[in-house]
């Protein structure tokens, strides 16, 4: 059981319990979005939306005419969108048909000179409820970048989930309290839970997350696989994943082998090198853009959201991720684990590559400021 010590681990901790709950797991875009969109044009009474990108693109559209048709139905529509993270994809046209055929389309945080800073912090949700039946969460963004129909082999490698039951609830609820501006007062201490859906953010907590991989870091016994496109952790986090190790812990991490944000890039190897004296194995995913953000214990617990192990997620952005005692979720994730595997290459600091000089150059101004990368 995983627990955490302390005033204020307990507060952060969550509520789970031993058990399992129904989940669908969805690595490639095309099964996702037509599953997606399929929920969508079953819908009943609501559908709320969450996204970080939105893309004026094909799957863009077929979202957005799928859910005006819905609206048109009389079905209460809301969307919920990241200003920034949509500020290059989505178009002014697509917000008219969005808004024109009913849809409550909401930006979140555009800029404001009167409130320059709150721009720093955004929604890196991803998220659909559909009435009290069904939620999907996790990785993939609205985007032809997602789909090997229209992108082809270069897609981006991502993790979604689709789940049933009191999670659809608890999806609810962290809709409801980004939509309407106020912190997630969660009620997951009135019931027992195998499965929660968890904030970083919280009435509870400001850096819940954090708390949780903690936690969960710290009760593994045989193996912890963390898949991460953004590896910038806190000290707290790092130390935890060092401990598993030096415990005789198992303990892999999978992230991109080039990165798509350049100041990560250059500070990867120092993060790198410290996990790597620390005992912990880091693989470089090489084919695709990696996006997933997973994590598994033991084959027996399981984490799947927006979450990236940075300081940006752990602390800054809107994240929500599915934490589970889940033994089937869990072995569905290490198969994937495993095949990502096939695809990558393990790193040794003593025959890492020489870093172009322009990146030594530039890697200490980015350290300093990792917390806002």
């Amino acid at each position: 059981m995983i627990d955490l010590v302390g005033r204020r681990r307990r507060i952060c901790a969550p509520l789970l319990m031993p058990g399992d709950e129904p989940f669908q797991l969805f690595t490639e875009g095309d099964t996702l979005y037509d599953a997606m969109l399929a929920a969508i044009g079953r819908a009943e009474d609501e559908v709320a939306m969450e996204s970080y990108i939105f893309a004026d693109d094909e799957v863009g559209w077929r979202f957005a005419e799928a859910l005006a048709a819905q609206a048109r139905a009389g079905v209460r529509v809301r969307l919920h969108l990241d200003a920034a993270g949509s500020l290059f994809w989505a178009s002014r046209r697509l917000d008219r048909f969005l808004r024109g055929n009913g849809v409550d389309l909401r930006w979140f945080h555009r800029w404001h000179w009167s409130q320059p800073l709150r721009y720093n912090q955004r929604n890196h949700r991803k998220l659909l409820v559909l009435d009290d039946r069904l939620a999907f969460l996790g990785g993939f963004n609205i985007h032809r970048e997602n789909s090997k129909a229209l992108f082809g082999e270069r897609r981006w490698r991502d993790t979604h989930v689709a789940m049933a039951g009191p999670l659809v609830r608890q999806a609810r609820q962290a809709f409801e309290a980004l939509w309407g501006r106020r912190p997630w007062q969660s009620d997951l201490a009135a019931e027992p839970h195998s499965a929660v859906l968890l904030p970083n953010k919280s009435v509870e907590c400001q850096h819940r997350l954090r708390c949780i991989f903690a936690s969960m870091f710290g009760s593994a016994r045989r193996h912890i696989e963390v898949t991460t496109p953004y590896l910038v952790p806190d000290e707290w986090t790092l130390r935890a994943l060092e401990h598993a190790a030096l415990r005789g812990v198992s303990v892999r991490v999978m992230v991109p082998q080039k990165g798509d944000i350049a100041p990560v890039r250059w500070i990867a190897r120092r993060i790198h090198a410290r996990l790597l004296r620390g005992g912990v194995q880091v693989f470089g995913y090489r084919p695709r853009l990696l996006h997933a953000k997973t994590l598994t214990i033991d084959g027996d617990w399981v984490s799947v959201g927006t979450a990236n192990m940075d300081y940006r997620s752990l602390f800054l952005n809107h994240e929500l991720n599915l934490c589970a005692r889940a033994p089937s979720l869990a072995a569905a994730l290490e198969r994937q684990f495993e095949a990502d595997l096939a695809d990558a290459e393990e790193f040794e600091a003593s025959s890492a590559p020489r870093q172009p000089i322009t990146d030594r150059l530039l890697a200490p101004l980015a350290w300093a400021a990792r917390r806002w990368l």
